[in-house]
């Protein structure tokens, strides 16, 4: 999500964010579009049974075909993904971008998505945890100071 959110205000995202207010609606979106660059780019997480999953992403062929199929991530993998998709989305602001949106450790992640599942647009398993985000990276270190700027060939 590389330009200013286009959520509709009335969105139960939306709301959700004005309502908890630690952080910009722009983080919730950001969560969402770092779990389909998880399952989409990076081939995280495995096809789970509606019973099993942390966040739950509609395959749009299954749905158009009256289905739907699931995957299930770990705290610790959408927290790689998240790492990943913002250095490729922001680069070296990738920080400070999420820093502007009030996330500050992997942490807030946690915090996110599990306001997402008490909202209904996340899905978990029994054995996930809000902790399971907890100091997965330093931003410092894995955001900033491992960045590097490749040069094509």
């Amino acid at each position: 999500m590389a330009g200013p959110s286009m959520i509709d205000p009335r969105h139960p995202i939306a709301k959700l964010a004005r309502k908890d207010g630690r952080y910009h609606v722009d983080a919730y979106a950001f969560v969402f579009d770092a779990l389909a660059y998880a399952h989409n780019v990076l081939g995280l997480g495995a096809e789970r049974t509606t019973e099993r999953r942390t966040a739950k992403v509609v395959d749009e062929d299954a749905r158009l075909s009256g289905g739907e199929s699931e995957r299930h991530l770990t705290g610790q993998e959408l927290c790689e993904a998240i790492r990943l998709y913002s250095l490729d989305q922001y680069g070296y602001l990738a920080k400070c971008v999420l820093n502007n949106w009030g996330v500050r450790r992997t942490s807030d992640f946690g915090e996110i998505v599990f306001k997402l599942i008490d909202a209904g647009q996340m899905k978990k398993t029994p054995n996930d945890r809000r902790e399971d985000f907890d100091d997965v990276f330093d931003f410092d270190a894995q955001l900033v100071q491992s960045y590097r700027i490749s040069l094509p060939e």
